[in-house]
């Protein structure tokens, strides 16, 4: 062994990430034949859920640079997936809304994805399926909650690092 902690294989953040990667990865290579990428079904899938998004909102709610969603926006509007009409009462903003093109998707998609699950899940009772998706849930909601908290000051590290830095500067300027 070379010494170093091989836990990180154990480690809740990692686990989920990688999970969800693989669930990301699995699920692109069953719907493929329906021509979209991973980045536009991640947009469609949102609008699914709340449509008539303005683009800014959207961009938010998925943590992407405006620039890069608009982009997006404008392959999938061009493709006939989606279309954007202006805000009312804001001239500068657009809501962005999906097609009838995808509605006959769905069911497919509903389909490829709980079957997408049910290989991933094989094996375990569904009761143990059940209690991962509800601490799961419990662990999205604390992270929310946490998230519309002030930041206090045992988490003022950058702020205390940026001190020794400017600190260090000085001394050898």
């Amino acid at each position: 062994m070379n010494g170093r902690d091989n836990r990180i294989d154990l480690n809740p953040g990692y686990l989920v990430n990688d999970v969800a990667r693989l669930l990301r990865r699995e699920f692109d290579r069953r719907v493929k034949h329906i021509g979209l990428t991973r980045a536009q079904w991640f947009v469609l899938a949102h609008l699914y859920r709340n449509d008539g998004r303005t683009q800014r909102a959207l961009a938010d709610e998925l943590d992407m640079e405006p620039a890069p969603l608009g982009r997006l926006i404008d392959r999938l509007e061009e493709s006939g997936w989606v279309r954007r009409a202006p805000a009312p009462g804001d001239r500068r903003a657009n809501l962005v809304h999906l097609t009838d093109k995808l509605l006959p998707l769905i069911e497919d998609l509903r389909a490829a994805a709980d079957n997408l699950y049910k290989d991933a899940f094989k094996g375990l009772p569904a009761k143990r399926v059940e209690e991962f998706i509800e601490a799961l849930t419990i662990a999205k909601s604390n992270l929310i909650d946490l998230g519309s908290e002030p930041v206090g000051r045992a988490f003022s590290g950058v702020d205390d690092l940026h001190r020794v830095q400017r600190k260090a500067a000085k001394k050898d300027a």
